[in-house]
């Protein structure tokens, strides 16, 4: 026979094994306590009903009744009165309500506990999420907001919930929330206290019936730990069909396509996304808002709609008809391509690619009137050649430098890290780009040194510093920002700044305009992230555009391409079109944007107007 494990040691004083055996009682919760407090108040009501029968201090004959009277003495905690019997019962009836009174108490004191860890276990969130088509999202920050805005914004009017899980006290997430985001009534957020990279607590947030997983954008080692624990999960509950989206930052943490595809993983590399956008907003201010508006669920988004109507036109005529949405693209054969040659045929069997507010908000209005001849564009060679400064050291250098404007024809790069020289990779893509790059090996942080660097360029961009941690870095960026805003005022100085950062929140201190781009790594994460949870099928749309190849975002310059004065939005369409480009915006001088610009519509360009258009280099 097999022997049992949880036998005791022998050896020891039945004392102490008796200790041992209530110690293990005692740690089973509170059920195991009223189990033993039950026992041991019918063995002391039965003990002494026996030595009231024994001594024969009743006169009652039958000895139920004197053993049900002690019972019912330990339940009431009653004490005898001086008429009820002899001395001797009296005596040990006492005894029997007294140790009543201390069962009760008892009773009372675990009944209360077992509440109170019922409550504080509710208050932590440690219950199980009966929800079924929610979204959960790994991972909160106090401070940031934007995917849960994103999130608001994309579920409109329809019913919603988000389940928020993070290691930290439930009651913190729902005040930080709370007091941060206006939620209507039609969107729920609920939130769970758990380990985003342990499967087994995340099993709380009922994943298995969820409509989608969002890793909140954090640092690449957390999120590549909570991915592959919801993976696990998923797979484990029978639903690998759900999928998990993801933002990374360094390319050595990317997944394996075949690992992607198997576990329905999408992840985007912010890193590169925010170094080409940090390299076109250099030289344009405004374009980091216009990526914030394009990627964002207030205004105009991206939808994939049918092209019956518009089946055997050509992408240009559906381009001068197409009213309430801009023709972007076309979705054939499983894939979409963007800003097509103009005479591109639309089959029935396409879908459109359109940027609109509403999926069903496009319409395709009667035969285009006769337009006069498209205005001849100049192109950007008019364009000066310029020069910049780029304070701070990151790996996000080379692909900055690879990416900046035709006609940024040198470049100061900042860092007391450079006395040693620019590093390697830097350098071969300043060499490839034909940029004659000069490093400069002072502490920019010095007044003197600052001044200086103000007076090289008329572009500055000061990078953060990703060995430090978020908030460090950021309140360095902030310093190093608000100096050399003083130093433009008081000198009198023209040139722009665009500024990396981390947290949404430290931007907010440094403000907004004032010739300033952010690109906050955060905030734009967020962004990109809930499109790709809301629009799973245009993945390859967004990786494109925020890619370095293919189709991507540019503010062009009106009066640069020749087009200063009056021209309807179709006319504009039409000659971006044939030049290679989709007309998506304005943004005008104050670098306010528009996107719903009506086809009739008439803008009055200046020269210092600038089209918003999507196309390549």
């Amino acid at each position: 026979m097999k022997k049992d494990s949880r036998t005791c040691r022998k050896g020891f004083p039945l004392k102490k094994r008796f200790q041992y055996w209530f110690d293990n009682r005692m740690t089973r919760g509170s059920l195991g306590l009223i189990r033993i407090l039950i026992i041991a108040s019918i063995l002391i009501a039965v003990l002494m009903g026996i030595v009231i029968i024994v001594c024969g201090f009743s006169d009652e004959g039958e000895g139920g009744a004197v053993i049900w009277d002690s019972i019912a003495t330990v339940i009431n905690a009653w004490m005898p009165s001086f008429g009820d019997g002899s001395p001797g019962y009296l005596i040990v009836m006492s005894v029997t309500a007294i140790a009543g009174v201390l069962f009760t108490s008892v009773l009372i004191g675990i009944i209360t506990s077992a509440i109170e860890e019922k409550i504080d276990s509710l208050k932590r969130g440690n219950s199980l999420v009966l929800e079924e088509g929610h979204i959960v999202v790994l991972g909160f920050y106090p401070g940031e907001y934007t995917l849960l805005q994103q999130l608001i914004l994309a579920a409109a009017d329809e019913p919603a919930c988000v389940v928020v899980a993070e290691d930290m006290d439930r009651a913190e997430m729902e005040d930080n929330i709370r007091e941060n985001l206006d939620v209507p009534k039609n969107f729920r957020i609920v939130c769970r206290t758990a380990d985003i990279t342990d499967p087994a607590s995340l099993e709380k947030c009922s994943v298995e019936t969820c409509r989608t997983v969002i890793v909140s954008p954090t640092d690449d080692v957390t999120t590549m730990k909570a991915v592959l624990a919801v993976s696990a999960l998923l797979e484990e509950k029978g639903a690998p069909q759900i999928a998990v989206n993801a933002i990374i930052s360094r390319n050595e943490y990317r997944f394996p396509p075949s690992l992607a595809e198997a576990n329905n993983i999408s992840t985007l590399q912010t890193n590169v996304i925010l170094a080409k956008m940090i390299a076109h907003s250099c030289t344009q201010t405004g374009l980091s808002e216009t990526f914030r508006e394009i990627f964002n669920f207030e205004g105009s988004e991206f939808y994939l709609i049918g092209a019956d109507e518009a089946a055997g036109l050509s992408f240009e005529t559906l381009s001068l008809r197409l009213e309430n949405a801009v023709p972007v693209g076309i979705a054939r054969d499983g894939r979409v391509l963007m800003a097509p040659p103009a005479d591109t045929v639309i089959e029935a069997s396409d879908k459109l690619l359109v940027f609109s507010e509403r999926s069903d908000s496009a319409r395709l209005g009667a035969e285009a009137p006769a337009l006069p001849d498209e205005p001849a564009l100049t192109g950007d060679a008019a364009e000066a050649p310029t020069e910049a400064v780029i304070i701070g050291s990151n790996e996000m250098l080379p692909v900055i430098l690879a990416e900046l404007p035709e006609n940024v024809t040198r470049v100061f790069l900042v860092s007391p890290l450079y006395s040693g020289g620019v590093p390697e990779k830097a350098a071969a893509a300043a060499l490839a780009r034909g940029i004659k790059i000069e490093a400069i090996a002072e502490d920019p942080h010095t007044e003197e040194t600052l001044d200086r660097l103000a007076r090289l360029a008329g572009h500055i961009v000061i990078l953060g510093d990703h060995e430090k941690t978020p908030e460090e870095a950021d309140m360095e960026a902030v310093f190093l920002l608000l100096n050399l805003r003083d130093i433009r005022v008081r000198s009198g100085l023209d040139f722009n700044i665009t500024v990396e950062m981390h947290l949404e929140h430290s931007q907010k201190l440094a403000g907004r305009g004032d010739r300033t781009d952010f690109l906050v790594s955060s905030s734009m994460s967020s962004l990109i992230v809930a499109q790709l949870a809301e629009s799973p099928e245009l993945i390859g749309v967004f990786r494109e555009i925020l890619s370095n190849r293919g189709n991507e975002l540019y503010l062009k310059n009106a009066g640069l391409l020749g087009l200063a004065g009056q021209h309807t939005v179709r006319g504009l369409r039409r000659a971006m079109l044939r030049h290679g480009y989709i007309l998506m915006g304005h943004l005008d001088p104050e670098k306010q944007s528009r996107f719903d610009l009506g086809l009739d519509e008439t803008l009055t360009l200046t020269d210092k107007d600038c089209l918003i258009v999507l196309g390549e280099k």
